[in-house]
Order: structure tokens, then sequence, then C-alpha cells
């Protein structure tokens, strides 16, 4: 490529307008330093003017005020054709002369803060939050995009000081500016409109069509699905590796600091080696189960304990005091808890550090730790210590989301199941009436199986797990999995299934492990041949007519 031909024009010229004006005037000191002069509009010229930083306005440069309160500031030839002006074609710098303009090389743009206004409380109504659609600032971004081999695109506030440091190295000249620079911006910018885009559509989604997940009618649910699925996420940082060492893997979170806050990818980590992609994947099965067990639906048992390994329970537990539901979780199957994820609902208290301190843990999850506590967990060199920034310092249900999976070709997205009974919908079809004990261990029972790989039994007695047969490809042999972690302490359980019984020999082998009542579907075209077994070694069984399949 030979030379631009900008030798006629005198001094380059930059664009500033911003949103979000961190760092701005310090910038802008730094262009009119290197010799450059400024652009601007609205609120960022007022803010440079102020700085004694002389600028032009966007109107002087057009020819034409602003209008409507400002809503139409840079749409204008004047503007966009020194922005796309390709400065290497003879023609493109005699159509600019002609025209009397100057070619513009340098451009800062962030847009109107949508994520914001869309998160606002009490809700924006429609006109308000409508105002917050930028028009002039993605047009600005995607021209000087487009056109990067002459103009150098900045969309945030942390790419100046870059910028600068590249400016220096060039002597001010903006067209010696490096082209993996210019690309590396440009591709940014297009990703920052794109993402605003998104934020933009899924809002107006939300509010238009409304949430998929806020029903709990399938039907109106299903209607309520976007026509594009569309999601935006920021890169947080790469992984070490993902779920074997010869795969890559990186973490990113959602554009909206106030959406992380409270989840696991806003958490502070501490202690021991960086997170694995693994430790992630079982760390959100952990949570999101230890998060459906912190409900109103058993008071006298607010502590919640979790245990994961492989993105499976392998103990759950509700009790009065915290250390009792460690103890209670971790008898459900003890050797499998070397190297898991816990998780607490409640503050770490010292009684239950010094409980787990014999135990190997990969990660420890809490929305917060007492100071001994702390002191006490820390101590291993290994171990990762997360804290969830959670309300009220205890970790909260959260809503029913929706679920992408990739599959060859394109994705499978579905709500999030939401594992209640329906006790109207609910039936007992075995002569055994389930007693009140028993029905209050059921609702905890699928609270759990629902986070448990398919084909998954779970076996409890009261709020605590005591053996979970998970991820089988037959029913009866997960059922006899769950009896052997079990052992004596399935004496009197209740069993409860993700799925119908297909055949009586799962109701033989709960039978046989001293099962007194199950919770299962129901549906199976043999489900009178179940009923039929139950009945006949006296175990009461209770339909929900809701499978909780989880592949």
């Amino acid at each position: 490529m030979r030379e631009p031909l900008v030798s006629s024009f005198t001094r380059p010229r930059a664009l500033l307008s911003v949103f979000d004006k961190s760092g701005i005037v310090e910038f802008a000191n730094a262009l009119d330093a290197f010799g450059f002069e400024i652009i601007s509009t609205g609120g960022t010229a007022r803010a440079l003017r102020q700085a004694g930083i002389e600028v032009i306005d966007v109107s002087e440069v057009a020819g034409h005020p602003e209008v409507f309160d400002g809503r139409v500031k840079s749409l204008h030839p004047a503007i966009h054709v020194p922005l796309l002006a390709r400065l290497e074609r003879d023609q493109d710098v005699q159509d600019l002369a002609e025209l009397g303009y100057s070619p513009i090389q340098l451009v800062a743009v962030n847009l109107y803060a949508f994520d914001l206004a869309a998160a606002h409380s009490p809700p924006l109504d429609d006109p308000d939050l409508l105002e917050m659609v930028d028009i002039g600032g993605p047009t600005l971004v995607r021209a000087s995009a487009k056109n990067h081999e002459n103009v150098l695109i900045l969309t945030s506030p942390s790419q100046y000081e870059q910028a600068l440091a590249a400016l220096h190295e060039a002597d001010g000249d903006p067209q010696s500016l490096s082209i993996d620079l210019r690309r590396q911006m440009a591709l940014a910018a297009f990703e920052h409109t794109a993402a605003y885009d998104v934020a933009i559509a899924s809002e107006l989604h939300l509010r238009w069509v409304g949430s998929p997940e806020s029903s709990n009618d399938i039907a109106v649910q299903a209607e309520r699905m976007p026509q594009r699925m569309l999601i935006s996420a920021l890169f947080n940082h790469h992984l070490r590796y993902g779920e074997n060492s010869h795969q890559a893997a990186t973490l990113y979170t959602a554009n909206s600091p106030e959406i992380i806050a409270s989840t696991l990818v806003g958490a502070e980590i501490e202690g021991g080696k960086a997170m694995s992609y693994n430790n992630y994947s079982d760390a959100d099965a952990c949570l999101r189960l230890c998060r459906a067990l912190s409900t109103d639906e058993w008071p006298e048992s607010q502590h919640a304990c979790v245990i994961v390994k492989h993105n499976n329970p392998c103990g759950a537990a509700l009790a009065a005091t915290q250390k009792e539901a460690f103890e209670a979780a971790l008898a459900s199957d003890s050797e499998s808890a070397f190297g898991s994820i816990i998780c607490f609902n409640e503050p770490l208290q010292k009684q239950t550090a010094e409980a787990l301190a014999p135990l190997f843990i990969e990660v420890l999850i809490a929305p917060g730790y007492e100071v001994a506590a702390k002191e006490m967990v820390m101590r291993k060199k290994n171990r990762r210590i997360l804290t969830i920034n959670s309300p009220h310092d205890r970790l909260l249900a959260l809503q029913r989301n929706r679920v992408y999976r990739a599959i060859e070709g394109g994705w499978l997205v579905q709500t999030e199941e939401s594992p209640v009974i329906d006790w109207e919908q609910a039936s007992i079809p075995t002569k055994a009436q389930p007693n009140k004990g028993q029905l209050a261990a059921m609702l905890f029972a699928i609270k759990v199986c629902e986070q448990v790989k398919s084909n998954a039994i779970v076996m409890v007695q009261g709020t605590m797990t005591v053996g979970i047969g998970p991820g089988q490809t037959s029913r009866v042999e997960a059922v006899e999995i769950a009896a052997r972690k079990a052992g004596q302490r399935s004496q009197g359980s209740v069993l409860a299934s993700d799925a119908f019984f297909p055949f009586k020999d799962g109701i033989q082998r709960a039978a046989a492990a001293g099962v007194a009542a199950i919770v299962q579907p129901g549906g199976s075209i043999r489900d009178q041949e179940v009923i039929d077994e139950a009945d006949a070694y006296g175990i009461a069984m209770l339909f929900t007519s809701r499978r909780l399949f989880r592949h």
C-alpha cells in the first residue's frame, strides 16, 4: 500500500463524544499536546471546555445545529464523509478537498448506558427507556471501525493509555499507527455495538413479549422464546485448561456488574490455586442446589450444606445448626466427599470449620466467614475459598432462568426446572398413605433429585440424604447404588426418583433396602404393576406428574 495522500490537510482531527467521561479530559489534553484538533458534542464538549481545552462543536463542523434536545448531533455528511474517507485513494482525498472537509483520524465514543437504564428501579417507562437507545454513537463507532485503516476507534476509557502510548511511538502521527492496533480497536468496537444491540433487543423482548421463565405454563413459555438467541458476555480471564488438560477454556461474565455481583462468577476467590473449568462447573452445581434448599419451607432447619463431586451431589442436608448440616451431608457419602466442592447457605462458623479441617476440599463456598473460621480454612494451601456477596449474609434461591446447550449445528434452549410438588396435581395411588414427616421428606428429596444427573435416585431421612444413585443407564441400578451408599440408614427412608419406574424391579430393590415411601412422577404404562408391588411391601407412594431429568 502506498503512502496516504494527506499532505494537503493540516492538523489531525479527533472526535470525542462519550457518555462515560472517565479520563476523557486527560485524554483530550494529551491529544491537544500531540497537535490534534478536537471535535466534540454536548456534555463532552462542555467538560473539555471547562478544563480549558479548545473544542470545535460538531454543529460548527456540520453547519447544522443539534436538534431535539441533542437527539440529532453527529448524523451529518460533514461528519461521516471525513470518517469514511479512504485516504489511500486519490479520489477520496480529492472529494474531501473539494467539499472542504478534513479527515477525522481518531474517534473516542462510548454509548448511552442502556443496560443501567434497563435495570433502573423502579423501572423506567418505555419512552424514557427508549431515550437511552443511542443512535448517533453506534453510527460513529461502526463507520470508524469500518474505516479502521484510516481511523483509530476507541470505545472504552481503558483503551486511552494504550492509544496514547502508540501515538507517542508514532510521534503524534495517527496515520503511522500499526494495523494490528487498528484492528484490535476496530474489533472491540464491533463487539461493543453488538453487545449494545443485544441488550436493547433482550430488554424490549422482556417488556413487550415477556420472559419465558415468568410463566409456569409450558405453552406460554414456548411462545415467549425469542426468534433469535442473543447472548452477550464479557471476557473475564483464561482458565488453566478445560475439562481436560488438552482443552482450552475461558471464563466470560454477564455484561452488567450488577447482574454478576451475587453470583458464582462474581464471588471473591481466596487461597489456593486459581479456579479451574471443572471447579467452576462443579461449584455451579453445588451452589445451585444450596440455593434451592435455602427457602422458608423448613423454618426450623435454616442451615443447608451441599457436597458435590463431578457435578453430582454426594450429600445434602438441612439442620438446626450448621455443623449438624455438614456432618449429615458428609455422612451421606464420606468417601466421595474427598476432593469435593462444599457450599453453605450461611456464613461459615468456627465449629463447622473445625469439623471440616481433616477433609480435603477443592472449593469451599459460603456467603461469609467468621474471622476464626476463615483463619482455620485458609490454612490448607490448595483450598479455594469463595465468598458469595449475598444479601442478608444468606444464600437466596434464584429465579428460574434459561439453560443453553450447544449441539452440532445449533443450540438447545429450555427454561430451567423449578422443582416443587404441586399438591393439587399430586396423587397417592397406594393403599399406604405417606405421613406428614414423609411428605416433608419427599419435598426435600425431590429438590435434591432435580440436581442429580439422570437416571437419579435419592434416599433421604428427614432433611438429609443418606444415599444417592446418580447418572445410571438403568434405574434399578441407580436404586442399588443409592441403597449401597445408604447402608442401614436406608431403613425407613424416603426415596425420590427423577422419572417413573418402568418395571417393578426398582420397587423390589427399594423394599429390600427398607424404603418406607417413594415419590416419583408416575406415567409408565406399567404404573399399576409398580403400584401393586408397592402395596405388596406396604410402601406409600406419591405421584407428582413432574419428571426431573437432568442430562
